[in-house]
């Protein structure tokens, strides 16, 4: 199920539930798109995310930790000099559309009661959260998207203008209480088929996604009598019962098991919190690093290019052997040699004598002939050597991309200031301030790695990038704890703070090496463990680059809710 309007509806009840009458204690933009109010309700704090995201716009309570930028926005600071402190009196919706209306009473500059309304308005790429003074003709006081007359004919959202609603569609608000049940009972009579149906109903009916469309075109079909299957369809809405239906890898969010294969929530916030966790982050994550992932692709292009290269001309030089046994037979035979030959057929004494055909040059000597085959054969066993060189070079480069690609993918928007550090102390993110950026970088304080602790109470630190990894094992783990990496594929650092750690700590240990690398979504990964100690970094190797040696070998399936279940002890 989309975040539909029916979904909204529901949503709606939701907060109203927990934080209507609440007050708003904090207020926080820690990402382009998304703000966090932060609402003090029952002795609670229930942080509620407000997205605008192009792809997934929604509105729950979130707890899932985020981090705030250094400075915040001017949307921010705005928020909060209208915002803080105020009392959200209720949540409501716009008929059934995907516009929420957030309403709070707060007092203005005298200390006179007014109230202000923040509007959310969830339309995929166009979705906005928009500030308005509702004593003030409905004036806007800003958005988080502005949009002039050149993006929007219809209406501008632009501090100072006043606030028009989205145009109305003229659909049936099925919440509402004058629903022409012969009209629908009607189209299900005309549509037997329910994919055709479902796609009438969202023609009529406000409100309904593609899913919620289908669901309601399958309950219609169901015998009985058209006003109470309407309208206990819809009171899922009313009473929800927040479910996640699996399809494999493609799972959906719902406010009923409609479908087998399901888990179920405590609330529809938590369930999204579970559904967009994985998708919402790889998205902040893109978002927030596109820099760093443009930078890293074209590296990784441009030396995959070059590796071939070098493989072409590496192969090439195999012919070397044979310039050297040519020079050879040249300069035994040289008598054999006549004026204006081109070309010579001679014993080769490496084939047991057969005749081996030499081209030579009518403008050179025989001496001078045989030179020339010596001098190609040094000039390709010296590019043997340089090529041998290079080529290693390249895949360390590789190497090297390839494991920040993967470090990119599982890192959080709060790590990516660290692969930004390391990107441009190796010199392959330009310095855009004075001359002294480097040395700053270089000093600039390194992110903390992810904390676990087991039922037994060991820690154990996960690092998250490469400067992570290094700090983590080459500086703050003890000799004498126990490191895990997994084996031969790009990942994280393990470092399990005991000296003589059981089997099922490195079990845990094993499962969070695996879980956190490329091999994540793997059955069986071999996961490496050896005491620190045995641990070595070469001079002038890459960030996060270590051999060991007597290690063991774990095997180990990674689990995202094991790794939940985990995070959940500290």
């Amino acid at each position: 199920m989309s975040f539909d309007g029916s979904f909204t509806h529901a949503m709606t009840g939701e907060l109203n539930r927990l934080v209507s009458g609440g007050r708003v204690s904090k207020i926080n933009q820690p990402y382009d798109n998304e703000i966090v109010l932060t609402v003090r309700s029952n002795h609670e704090n229930y942080p509620i995310l407000i997205s605008a995201n192009p792809n997934y716009a929604r509105v729950q309570v979130s707890r899932i930790p985020y981090v705030n930028p250094h400075t915040p926005t001017t949307f921010t600071m705005t928020l909060r000099k209208h915002l803080s402190g105020s009392v959200l009196k209720k949540v409501s919706q716009i008929d059934n559309d995907r516009v929420m209306i957030f309403h709070f009473t707060t007092r203005n500059e005298i200390g006179d009661l007014k109230e202000m309304r923040l509007v959310v308005e969830i339309m995929a790429r166009h979705s906005n959260i928009i500030l308005v003074d509702t004593q003030d003709d409905m004036r806007i006081i800003d958005a988080i998207k502005r949009i002039g007359a050149d993006k929007n004919r219809y209406r501008t959202i632009l501090p100072g203008d006043t606030y028009i609603t989205p145009p109305n569609q003229d659909m049936v608000n099925p919440f509402a209480e004058n629903v022409d049940y012969q009209k629908i009972e009607d189209l299900t009579k005309e549509f037997p088929n329910q994919e055709v149906l479902s796609s009438e109903l969202r023609k009529r009916i406000q409100g309904l996604g593609k899913d919620t469309s289908l669901y309601l075109a399958q309950a219609m079909h169901k015998d009985g009598a058209v006003k109470d299957k309407f309208d206990k369809f819809f009171d899922h809405f009313n009473n929800p019962i927040p479910t996640m239906i699996e399809h494999g890898k493609s799972n959906s969010f719902n406010v009923y098991p409609f479908e087998d294969n399901n888990i179920q929530y405590d609330t529809l916030s938590e369930l999204l919190d579970n559904f967009y966790e994985t998708k919402a982050r790889l998205d902040r994550v893109r978002e927030q690093g596109g820099q760093l992932i443009k930078i890293a692709r074209s590296e990784l292009k441009k030396n995959k290019n070059k590796k071939k290269k070098l493989q072409k001309t590496l192969d090439n030089t195999k012919y070397a052997d044979e310039y050297r046994i040519k020079g050879e037979i040249l300069t035994t035979y040289l008598y054999k040699i006549e004026k204006g030959m081109t070309k010579i057929a001679l014993p080769n004494f490496y084939d047991n004598g057969n005749e081996i055909d030499i081209s030579i040059s009518n403008q050179l000597t025989p001496s001078e002939n045989a030179q020339k085959y010596f001098k190609r054969y040094q000039k390709e066993k010296n590019a043997v050597s340089f090529v041998t060189e290079q080529l290693k070079k390249t895949n360390d480069e590789i190497d090297y991309f390839e494991n920040i690609l993967s470090q990119i993918e599982i890192a959080n928007p709060s790590d990516l200031d660290d692969i930004k550090v390391e990107l441009k102390n190796e010199g392959y993110l330009k310095h855009h301030n004075n001359r002294n950026t480097k040395n700053k970088n270089k000093n600039t304080k390194i992110s903390k790695p992810e904390e676990f602790i087991t039922d037994k109470g060991v820690h154990i630190l996960v690092g998250k990038n490469n400067l992570q990894n290094d700090k983590l094992t080459m500086k703050d783990a003890d000799k004498r704890d126990t490191w895990l990496h997994t084996q031969k594929i790009h990942g994280s650092h393990v470092i399990i703070k005991d000296f003589n750690p059981d089997d099922e700590t490195i079990e845990t240990a094993a499962m969070l090496a695996a879980y956190f690398s490329k091999a994540r979504d793997s059955a069986t990964v071999p996961v490496d463990y050896v005491q620190v100690k045995k641990i070595r970094k070469p001079n002038g190797s890459k960030p996060g680059f270590v051999i060991y040696e007597g290690q063991k070998t774990i095997f180990v399936t990674p689990s995202k809710e094991f790794v939940d279940q985990l995070r959940e002890n500290k």
